[in-house]
């Protein structure tokens, strides 16, 4: 029987590798995105490597769109081994800049969204009495600074979720683990959204772009993709998987010094860091 997995946001980036080693590892993958058109790439390399991949339609945003490509998998397949929760984006912006529903949109696709799909496919799991959820955090799931509260605080809430997902799922045979990436190589900060109506003088608009700058200049050294998706194999055929997987010598630096330092120390630390 074919294990099968099922990875959103695979346009590019960390879902785009994360499908490609899946199916490299026997799982018959199914690649969503929201435009199937940017799925050309993927089933380029698919043809050519003979990988057992699909391109399916899947606007996380949009639960009628979640619907349909679970009935497809299960039509097809009748059972889903793998759920990668990695579609996502970033919104910058010190919060009196930003809007409401500005961050009620960050949530709906960063929070939301994987709350939907793991609650139409946790009953699917449990049936089988087996399955893993894994979900893309970020090392700015464990550490806030400035800049950018509405994506950090997306994640702070699936590190939430995600441990409480441990005690709940576990019971039924269902791992949930969380990959906490640091700046990964991708076309992540320049497809990042920007506070709308932000005033050009704004009192915070210094404090972004040096944020937005910095984090920009670390992406251009950041960690490869396929090295965040090599983690997630790693887990995946671990028997217990560890609670979470920080990939990325800048993440692991981070949450290394949170750990050895007080809140004020770190604060500190952090500032020279990013100032």
């Amino acid at each position: 029987m074919d294990k099968v997995a099922l990875v959103t946001g695979c346009s590019s980036g960390i879902g785009f590798e994360t499908a490609l080693a899946l199916a490299r590892d026997g799982y018959h993958t199914f690649a969503s995105m929201r435009d199937t058109k940017k799925g050309t790439k993927i089933q380029e390399i698919a043809k050519k490597e003979q990988l057992p991949i699909k391109i399916i339609e899947l606007d996380v945003d949009k639960t009628e769109s979640i619907d349909s490509a679970i009935n497809q998998i299960m039509v097809e397949k009748n059972r889903i081994d793998v759920l990668v929760n990695n579609a996502g984006y970033g919104l910058f912006g010190c919060l009196e800049d930003l809007t409401l529903n500005e961050l009620r949109e960050q949530f709906e696709t960063n929070f939301f969204a994987v709350v939907n799909l793991i609650q139409k496919i946790a009953p699917i799991m449990r049936n089988q009495k087996s399955g893993s959820i894994v979900n893309i955090s970020s090392v700015a799931g464990k550490i806030g600074f400035p800049g950018s509260p509405a994506y950090i605080s997306s994640k702070f809430a699936i590190e939430g979720l995600s441990e409480c997902l441990r005690y709940e799922l576990s019971p039924f045979g269902i791992n949930t683990i969380i990959i906490e990436p640091g700046v990964i190589k991708t076309n992540f900060f320049s497809s990042r959204k920007m506070p709308k109506n932000a005033k050009p003088d704004s009192p915070y608009s210094d404090i972004t772009q040096k944020v937005v700058a910095g984090i920009s200049m670390m992406a251009e050294m950041g960690t490869a993709p396929n090295e965040v998706a090599d983690v997630i194999i790693k887990a995946l055929k671990e028997k217990n998987p560890l609670p979470r997987y920080p990939v990325g010598n800048d993440a692991l630096m981070f949450l290394e010094a949170k750990k050895m330092k007080t809140d004020i120390e770190f604060e500190n630390y952090l500032k020279k860091e990013l100032f």
